[in-house]
């Protein structure tokens, strides 16, 4: 299974630059582009949050019409720039998914692959920060109770973990503890991937991998000091796809070309090109 990652599109309304200067939409169009142009094309993406930048329904309709040629399933998740009432009514195929324990709460599963994707909404309404909350994450450990044996992979906006960004730390899932308890009790937990900086990111949380995605328009800046303040660099744009095999998830950060190449490492009498 081949499950792409687009995160933090931002998208705004036409003529509108974000910070005055980020075209969002033309990225997110490139980025769409380059998902089709895929020798394997992914079964699914996943878009884990902040798909809006104000949470309009325009904002919404036009994401919806750029990430139209897609083929695959789209299954987005809110952040903290969009809210779960905004995405409900733009996305009511998932609004009817939904489950979560709590009706404000837009979490839901999708089966039917090799690996099962547990979708959660940590947004909080107008706030950075993320939350589960206690009904979320009763209704996380129910799901995952009840299919022990589905190698599974958890999508969400806000990550349940320090990055050394200290301007975005301090706006993270403000209950990972909890969540972490909730994962230990769930070896068939594959790995764990969200979005919220901009940047890719990879580190262990519940004894497991977890990555943070890019984002296909603007990178969060890579400062790591303490004191750095908010800021953002026009790195090159990417996407993750994450590959499901052997019982394995592995994760690419794929840059959204084009770019020079393929170009062989052998001629046609298998000879390494270059070595004369």
């Amino acid at each position: 299974m081949l499950i792409a990652q687009l995160t933090d599109t931002h998208i705004r309304l036409p003529g509108r630059l974000a910070y005055g200067v980020v075209d969002t939409a033309a990225y997110l169009e490139r980025a769409v582009a380059y998902l089709r142009s895929l020798p394997r094309q992914p079964d699914v993406v996943i878009v884990t949050g902040d798909l809006t930048d104000f949470d309009t329904p325009e904002e919404y309709a036009r994401f919806r019409a750029i990430t139209a040629p897609l083929s695959m399933p789209l299954l987005p998740v809110p952040g903290n720039h969009d809210s779960s009432a905004g995405l409900r009514a733009a996305f009511p195929q998932i609004a009817r998914q939904a489950g979560g324990g709590a009706s404000d709460k837009l979490n839901y599963v999708v089966d039917g692959h090799p690996v099962r994707l547990v979708l959660l909404d940590s947004s909080v309404p107008g706030k950075p920060h993320g939350e589960l909350g206690t009904a979320t994450l009763a209704w996380l450990d129910a799901q995952l109770g009840a299919a022990p044996e589905r190698p599974t992979l958890i999508g969400l906006h806000h990550p349940p973990f320090v990055t050394g960004i200290r301007h975005m730390d301090v706006q993270n899932l403000f209950d990972a503890a909890a969540l972490e308890e909730v994962l230990l009790r769930h070896p068939q937990v594959l790995a764990l991937t969200c979005g919220h900086i901009h940047r890719t990111v990879v580190t262990g949380f519940a004894g497991r991998p977890a990555m943070i995605a890019p984002s296909p328009a603007h990178a969060v800046s890579l400062a790591l000091a303490p004191d750095a303040p908010p800021s953002f660099h026009m790195e090159p744009p990417a996407v993750a796809l994450h590959l499901f095999e052997g019982g394995r998830i592995v994760s690419h950060t794929s840059f959204v070309g084009p770019f020079d190449g393929p170009y062989p490492f052998f001629d046609a009498q298998n000879r390494l090109v270059g070595a004369d």
